[in-house]
């Protein structure tokens, strides 16, 4: 029997490396995502059952859900290099010139030719075929260890495929992003109120360098190997053949690289991808030159930092220069503001730009610009134009200062920044009309005030016809008004304002999650309003007394302050009492019962409730919901499909129910 599993669980690691070779190597997918989710499933399961059969190099130890305190340093076998760059092609011909002077005229020059990947540099080391350590470039002698977010990129084959597996290889390459993955990150990002990513160089590097695997696991990192360290047990002759033997290993290797014959087919080669470089799903900048015999690059040694027989051909960037006429602010709909550049309109990478983010105000105070400054504007692709560098020596003692404002440009509400590490500053009204329709959809939602049919289509309506201008109009609309939108006829009007009347009923805890304070969550509302009982007792309440509170801590509880504080938002809650709102909650509901003081956790899917709504009813039963297993866990309540939480309560003993259990415990 035990044979059987081992023999099944080897097969369907082999069967996920052999469709990761397919899909990163070959570019040429054989089975859907949803396909190898499965095999990835199945494997995890069989893992999770029997334990004794799981290996390091098993793929699903590419998402361990590590947190690591930090990155140890480590010594790279061979020192890694960095190139010289070139900046046109005369400055090429003069590298080609002395390859001709140190080796002799006689020599005959063969080169490999790879597209410059904007990426970030990583060492990756083999031993005996399983990967062992990965490490980003640091000084180019000492580097930090960060093979678990490196074993995360799918890309990467924990176990080198194929013959002729050396006994020791270093493999470098570089980590990158593709063009519509960061575009996504972006997005989450803004959606989330956290900082953008300047580009996806930025969002690779700043990635690899996170302490949480489960994060680094979600960024859709890449790889492409170009390079070679240390090595031990095969026999190279030539750069292109170790181009050859990465593809028969499983790496994945750029498919653009061309050997050249001459030095001709090298510019010839460049020009290309200089026209062609915006049809790339990824960034680069420019083109790697290399001598390909690995003889001959012996002979051409090194300098103190740069290969001789490599060299870096930058492409020219997408620049201009222009006078930056003017800076204002504009409030994203998570309340970020952020200053905008306006520009005396100038061609840019074939486009007239006129505006460019300046991302932050610490960026701006970085490049150090004025209203008036002469500056050099970028593009590269389809990405947001950026002003890179204020031209200082032109300066004519007229450009002013920018003064970061001290109040919100759309609702005057005054601006905060919670921390003195943060960048972003904010509006932390609600109300605030650039925040509003998202506010209003996460107000309405069924976590929060549960109004249903207030779905996006019809806030959206709401907020452009400006029938609300903040949380507390809706409970002063009319049928006369509902009937003005899209699709609404009497009964879906009249059922909308049913709903909208029933939430006035709905206790504090709710409506304080609904409000949207910034990193207070369901939990913590529902703490708050257990705490306080009422409105007005949280709205008096100062930070010591909130940070003292055990699920609160100190940037919460400095949160909240901020919030109750605003002239905005203690009129919106007048408001919302005025509307008839309950602004209280029932602490009746906490009452001794077999959840008193146990930890429970949810696990697979549940038919009668939703996952918010038993952990809401736990908490009033007493009980602490919990989101992993743990020895400590009291209770594991099951639904349909449990996932490894229902292994491990079974493995520690934990008491495990169903979701009929549960429903007749809490009647």
């Amino acid at each position: 029997m035990t044979d059987n599993i081992r023999e099944k669980i080897e097969e369907l690691r082999e069967k996920i490396r052999y469709h990761d070779y397919c899909y990163y190597v070959l570019n040429q997918p054989e089975i859907s995502d949803k396909e190898y989710d499965d095999l990835m499933r199945q494997l995890k399961e069989l893992e999770d059952k029997y334990p004794q059969f799981k290996t390091d190099d098993s793929p699903t130890t590419r998402v361990a859900g590590f947190i690591l305190e930090g990155f140890k340093t480590v010594k790279h076998k061979e020192k890694m290099l960095s190139l010289d760059n070139t900046y046109s092609f005369e400055e090429l011909s003069q590298w080609q010139e002395r390859l001709y002077k140190t080796l002799g005229t006689s020599e005959k020059i063969e080169y490999v030719v790879e597209l410059k990947i904007d990426g970030v540099s990583a060492n990756i080391t083999y031993t005996k075929g399983i990967l062992t350590l990965g490490a980003t470039r640091g000084d180019g002698e000492l580097g930090e260890d960060i093979t678990l977010n490196i074993k995360t990129i799918r890309a990467i084959p924990l176990l080198l495929r194929g013959k002729s597996i050396p006994n020791l290889v270093e493999i470098r390459g570089e980590v990158y992003m593709n063009k519509r993955d960061f575009e996504i990150l972006n997005k989450e990002r803004e959606k989330n109120g956290e900082v953008l990513f300047a580009n996806p160089r930025n969002a690779a590097s700043g990635s690899l360098k996170l302490l949480d695997t489960n994060l680094v696991s979600k960024r859709r990192l890449n790889f492409f190997a170009h390079s070679l360290g240390a090595y031990q047990g095969i026999d190279l002759k030539t750069h292109w053949d170790y181009l050859q033997y990465l593809k028969g290993w499983g790496v994945c290797t750029n498919p653009y690289s061309k050997l050249c014959k001459s030095f001709e087919e090298v510019l010839e080669y460049c020009k290309q991808w200089q026209e062609r470089r915006d049809s790339l799903e990824y960034d680069i900048d420019g083109m790697v030159i290399k001598v390909n015999s690995l003889s001959q690059q012996k002979i051409l040694g090194a300098t103190l930092k740069s290969p001789r027989w490599a060299v870096a051909y930058k492409f020219p960037a997408r620049q201009a220069t222009t006078i930056l006429k003017n800076i204002t602010v504009q409030v994203g709909r998570t309340g970020v503001i952020t200053p905008v550049a306006e520009l005396e309109p100038v061609e840019c990478g074939g486009v007239i730009i006129s505006r460019s983010t300046l991302h932050n105000f610490d960026e701006m105070r970085r490049l150090g610009v004025k209203i008036g400054d002469r500056v050099i504007v970028e593009r590269a692709g389809e990405v947001i134009p950026k002003i890179v560098k204020v031209v200082e020596s032109v300066r004519t003692g007229r450009e002013k200062d920018f003064k970061i404002p001290e109040t919100c440009p759309v609702c005057n509400s005054e601006i905060i920044k919670e921390k003195e590490e943060e960048v972003a500053f904010r509006c932390p009204n609600p109300s605030c009309p650039a925040q509003i329709e998202r506010g209003l959809i996460h107000f309405s939602s069924r976590s929060a005030m549960d109004i249903e049919g207030m779905g996006e289509s019809v806030v959206k309506q709401l907020v452009e016809k400006k029938m609300v201008k903040d949380f507390a109009d809706i409970y002063f609309l009319k049928k006369e008004h509902l009937l003005k939108l899209e699709l609404f006829k009497d009964k879906k009007a009249e059922n909308l304002l049913e709903a909208i009347q029933k939430s006035k009923k709905q206790p504090l805890s709710r409506l304080l999650y609904a409000l949207g304070i910034r990193h207070v969550g369901e939990k913590a509302s529902f703490v708050l309003a257990q705490r306080f009982k009422t409105m007005d007792n949280l709205i008096k309440a100062e930070f010591e007394e909130l940070e003292s509170i055990y699920e609160v801590g100190p940037i919460m509880a400095q949160s909240i302050v901020n919030f109750f504080k605003n002239r905005r938002v203690r009129e919106l809650i007048n408001k919302l009492k005025q509307a008839g709102l309950n602004m209280e909650e029932k602490v009746a509901g906490v009452k001794k019962s077999f959840f008193s003081g146990k930890k429970v956790v949810f696990t697979g899917e549940l038919e009668s409730f939703s996952r918010t709504e038993v952990e809401r009813i736990v908490r009033q039963l007493g009980g602490n919901p919990a989101s992993a297993v743990s020895k400590n866990t009291d209770l594991v309540v099951v639904g349909k499909n449990p996932g490894s939480k229902f292994e491990k309560a079974k493995k520690l003993g934990i008491k495990v129910i169903d979701e009929e259990e549960f429903r007749e415990m809490i009647k």
